[in-house]
């Protein structure tokens, strides 16, 4: 998951210098930077009213462009950014989707459920025409959908008793605005009174109503009375400018922030003392002023403060977020951080995919499990202040040279996505390329695997763990209590066929304990053996010899003939083994056979058990093959504490018989050690 995180962080610094690099070519061949005043006197007329339709501004009574460019000043200072953004979102003929309403329930749903939003719905009364047109409505939605303003048609004939109910017996234009000042209050829906069908008036009206919900201020006793109030709001946002009435994108952005920020509208068209605004910091007009706790912070000085909807929500956004901005970065950030799974590993290209889908399912779940004990949190009434100083440290961060950097960079790269796309994708192929020639320099043997080995191995492991109910023994014996453990008895409820045909990895069998059996009075240079082969290091300890009537053969041979079958999937024993169904024909094999009958019985000497692991049953015969144990010959025991030939049980337990012959117990489950009792000083060993 770091390599992940820091491959992120390095694409993001890679994403502010891009930007840097276009600024900087933007420069060079305009001679112009993205944070540059624009005089509104060398704009052409097309320019100064698509500004103002940006802004929210009415301009239809003003045929001539001196009005126009007086009333582009007044709304407050134009950055080339802002102007390229406009002009950009003109060009852009994309159709704006509109919402039709199904009845009841669907419009109660989206616009009087929906409390911090702005609804405009036209209504069709039965066997009417609507009262907006078809090429006007899509103007309409068109204009309005710049400030966040959603759109919606509701057919009565859909629904015709909810109509009869709102008296909405002819067709009209309705509008829902949020009643109160305080988040998720009540909606009141207004119905449209005026005679004139046309974008421009019905706009109006739209922003005359969304206006009404801004404090205003008309005098400057006003203004030193809320300037030093103390009320719930922490953070407020003053527009000083010499208006009738605020811009549309500033009474949108008052709805959409209800509950968090106060807008407050300052009126200075006729005051005739503005001294009180030079005490309090304010030298010119238009001015936009956030006010917090913390400070005064004048907006429209930093890099991509525009004067537009989309730049000023995202200010505001990142010094007052809600839980939910939150949640969404935090989801987007995993998700990113999930995809490059795709590009770090190697293999196979279904290999990568099956990664990358069991990488987004975790880091998604995680997010969720996470995020819902934060939720819990935030509901407890004494973490009010933990809240604050939380917002605190949000507001003295964001309000950074560096953040406003950032916030110019994600409205750049959110409105151009193809952009923000191949810049990843070119990332990805270059830890891709990196990744692929570290991995070669280690000679990792998965970088040149094809999709088919990968999925033979993928339903080997697959069946290996569907039908395995336990880890394969590490070592023996293990502390773990397996008795407890469930999974052998659920796992075998969910396949009850496996009851009959079981299918278990037989790779246990190397961990068993194996040693030599020894007779008291017997010489012999051999000493008892407890070996795991899955440790390398083993056979480098001392070699003993073995007599042999042709000569000698050393324990490591043996052990390593032994390791060599099982790896293979066939067992070898000492005298026989399964590699072929027959006598084995290994030549260690048949040296050790030989060897073997040199020993001489033990049926008349006393076995020594202190070579005898202590969780293992003393005994001196076999009971798969009936034949006492040769003094020098392999013994194997199981964990119930069982002992056997050691080629008698590997036969036994590779023919598929996963259990002890005696007492069938699990061969590859743990059992309680057994304590062998202290003999008395009169009685033999047993």
């Amino acid at each position: 998951m770091w390599v992940k995180l820091c491959c992120l962080l390095l694409y993001f610094l890679a994403l502010f210098v891009l930007a840097r690099v276009f600024e900087a070519v933007a420069w060079y061949e305009s001679g112009f930077l993205a944070t540059q005043l624009v005089d509104p006197v060398a704009l052409s007329f097309r320019k100064l009213r698509t500004i103002l339709e940006c802004r929210g501004l009415g301009h239809s009574g003003l045929p001539e462009k001196k009005d126009v460019r007086e009333l582009v000043e007044k709304s407050g200072d134009l950055m080339e950014g802002e102007l390229y953004s406009a002009l950009k979102e003109e060009e852009a003929s994309e159709s704006v989707s509109s919402t039709n309403f199904s009845g009841e329930m669907h419009f109660y749903e989206l616009v009087e459920d929906t409390k911090d939003g702005i609804w405009l719905v036209q209504v069709i009364a039965n066997d009417r025409s609507p009262l907006v047109g078809k090429v006007h409505w899509e103007k309409m939605v068109k204009k309005v959908s710049r400030f966040g303003i959603r759109t919606g048609t509701f057919n009565c004939s859909s629904d015709p008793r909810y109509c009869k109910r709102r008296g909405w017996l002819k067709s009209t234009l309705i509008m829902s605005v949020p009643q109160t000042s305080t988040s998720k209050g009540k909606v009141m829906l207004k119905e449209y009174s005026g005679r004139k069908i046309e974008v421009e008036h019905i706009f109006k009206w739209i922003t005359a109503h969304a206006a009404s919900r801004i404090k205003t201020i008309y005098n400057s006793e006003h203004l030193k009375e809320e300037w030093n109030k103390s009320d719930q709001y922490r953070v407020k946002i003053y527009l000083f400018a010499n208006l009738d009435q605020p811009p549309a994108f500033f009474s949108a952005l008052s709805v959409k922030f209800t509950g968090r920020v106060e807008f407050i509208f300052v009126n200075v068209e006729n005051w005739d003392n503005k001294s009180y605004m030079a005490e309090i910091g304010i030298y010119k007009t238009p001015s936009y002023i956030l006010r917090t706790p913390e400070g005064i912070y004048r907006y429209g000085n930093n890099t991509g403060e525009f004067i537009s909807l989309r730049a000023m929500d995202s200010f505001l956004r990142s010094l007052q977020p809600e839980v939910n901005d939150l949640f969404v970065l935090s989801l987007v950030l995993v998700n990113l951080m999930a995809w490059m799974d795709l590009f770090i590993t190697q293999g196979a290209t279904i290999k990568r995919f099956v990664v990358l889908i069991s990488t987004l399912g975790t880091y998604n779940s995680l997010l969720i499990i996470s995020w819902l004990p934060v939720l819990g949190f935030l509901q407890l009434p004494y973490l009010d202040s933990f809240y604050e100083y939380s917002l605190k440290l949000f507001r003295y961060s964001n309000t950074t040279t560096l953040a406003s950097w950032v916030r110019a960079d994600w409205m750049f790269y959110s409105s151009h996505p193809a952009l923000f796309l191949s810049t990843y994708l070119g990332h990805g192929l270059l830890i891709d390329y990196f990744e692929k020639k570290r991995r070669r320099n280690n000679n990792t043997d998965e970088v040149n695997a094809n999709n088919l080995e990968w999925l033979s191995s993928l339903w080997d492991w697959y069946t290996s763990y569907l039908f395995h109910p336990i880890a394969s023994f590490q070592h023996f014996p293990f502390d773990s209590d397996w008795d407890e453990d469930p999974d052998l008895f659920l796992e075998r409820l969910a396949f009850p066929d496996l009851w009959l045909h079981p299918l278990i990895p037989t790779d246990y069998i190397k961990n068993l304990p194996m040693w030599r059996f020894k007779c008291l009075g017997v010489h012999s240079d051999e000493e008892s053996l407890e070996t795991f082969p899955d440790s390398e290091s083993d056979s480098d300890s001392e070699n003993k010899e073995v007599f042999s009537s042709d000569k000698e053969v050393s324990e490591d041979d043996e052990l390593s003939t032994f390791r060599r079958c099982s790896e293979g999937g066939r067992w070898c024993g000492v005298e026989t083994c399964s590699c072929a169904n027959k006598y084995c024909h290994h030549e260690p094999c048949e040296r050790q056979a030989r060897s073997y009958g040199s020993y001489s019985s033990a049926g008349d000497l006393e076995p020594d058990w202190s070579a005898w692991p202590s969780e293992m049953l003393h005994c001196t015969e076999c009971v798969v093959c009936l034949e006492n144990f040769a003094s020098g010959c392999l013994l194997m025991g199981l964990p119930c504490g069982h002992v056997f030939h050691q080629n008698c049980i590997v036969m036994w337990l590779a023919g598929g018989r996963h259990c002890c012959p005696v007492c069938r117990w699990a061969s590859y489950k743990k059992k309680q050690p057994y304590t062998h009792p202290q003999p008395l000083s009169s009685d033999p060993p047993s």
